[in-house]
């Protein structure tokens, strides 16, 4: 293993100070405490460069002091159309780990890592082997819901075992036809807007779902161990830990939306299919995947129609975009707005407030399980 000048003279200056009788005694205990989790003096931390903030916390869960963890995408920025500086991608370049979440979040990806050099770079896919839904763009919605579509499928599955049947039937007939709506929907995207974030036709939002976080934390975890075999077992416990605070958040969320009195919730833009699909609930969303993605009039008046005829007293927005498209639909109908927050990014505020991805998942658990009581 090669030794940073950094590093060396760390150890230098250690054993000058212990030559010196400077160093103070540690009991067994403190010493034990201070090293279950950190490396060993002379030992290089892992250089992991993470795209945006989720990946950031589910890293830096899992590798503690064994890495120093750097999250591309700054505090406050929403991370769709973001693009990496060539400082950015010369971080990349001489990283150990790169971990990103893939399904078309990060546009940028494949045609940075054609470009590194570095072929020691361990790169993580956190969303790898989860099954992913189609996207939702420019109002043509595939394995999701719209508001015509919501409205269509109480009346068509009425007769089914419930919202999650419903759901999972719609997704499966639209899968068979992703192949050739693709093509069709990229050009639909280009003629109305000129350009648009494109997921390939995917939708990226996996972490928004608890159980999903859980197998990114776990690809995370085994790239990590690639990076770093001598880890290996501290990264499974600190993977382990923090999974038991998903399966917890997990149960928070069954519990809350069990026996809700409505299962459906319109959002700013379509960020919570994952979730709506683990729990039985219809996202009926305003915009597409793209939060930036202006709806159509016709989407306007489709959701507010929606929105009418539900009685629905909550229209959802977010934190890093403007809410003026949910502000008017809420004045249009009636309704009140609230946060969901789809953890794209935290604001400097709530970095400051100590907040993370559990703790605002809490709170979208908070306000989701309001709106669905009211």
């Amino acid at each position: 293993m090669k030794f940073s000048k950094r590093s060396t003279l760390g150890l230098l200056f250690s054993l000058t100070l212990i030559a010196a009788g400077c160093g103070q005694t540690k009991t067994a205990s403190e010493s034990d405490a201070a090293s279950a989790n950190a490396p060993a003096a002379t030992e290089k931390k892992l250089d992991v460069q993470v795209s945006f903030y989720p990946m950031y916390e589910f890293t830096k869960n899992i590798a503690g002091d064994l890495a120093d963890v750097h999250t591309l995408v700054p505090a406050g920025m929403e991370p769709h159309d973001w693009e990496p500086t060539p400082q950015d991608i010369a971080s990349i370049e001489k990283a150990d780990v790169l971990v990103y979440n893939g399904a078309g979040m990060e546009s940028w990806i494949d045609q940075v890592k054609n470009t590194l050099s570095n072929d020691k770079l361990v790169q993580v896919e956190a969303s790898q082997g989860i099954d992913l839904l189609e996207g939702v763009e420019d109002g043509h919605h595939h394995g999701e819901s719209s508001a015509d579509e919501a409205t269509a499928e109480e009346h068509d599955h009425n007769h089914d075992h419930g919202e999650e049947a419903a759901t999972e039937e719609h997704d499966h007939e639209h899968a068979n036809e992703a192949a050739t709506e693709d093509h069709d929907h990229e050009h639909d995207t280009e003629a109305e807007e000129g350009h648009t974030h494109d997921h390939g036709g995917l939708d990226p939002h996996v972490w928004l779902s608890p159980v999903l976080a859980i197998q990114e934390v776990r690809n995370i975890e085994a790239g990590l161990a690639k990076a770093a075999p001598e880890h290996a077992e501290q990264f499974k416990q600190n993977a382990d830990a923090y999974i038991a605070k998903l399966e917890t958040l997990d149960q928070e969320f069954k519990a809350a939306v069990t026996d809700s009195k409505r299962k459906d919730f319109i959002t700013q833009h379509a960020a919570f299919g994952y979730l709506a699909r683990q729990y039985g609930l219809k996202q009926v969303p305003i915009a597409g995947l793209s939060p930036e993605q202006e709806p159509s009039a016709a989407q306007m008046a489709s959701v507010i129609d929606f929105a009418k005829e539900h009685q629905v007293k909550t229209i959802f927005f977010e934190t890093l975009v403007s809410s003026k498209v949910s502000e008017t639909i809420a004045s249009e109908v009636g309704a009140q707005t609230a946060v969901l927050n789809p953890i794209e990014g935290l604001t400097e505020e709530e970095i400051a407030a100590g907040m993370d991805y559990i703790s605002v998942m809490k709170q979208n658990l908070d306000a989701l399980e309001r709106a669905l009581n009211e």
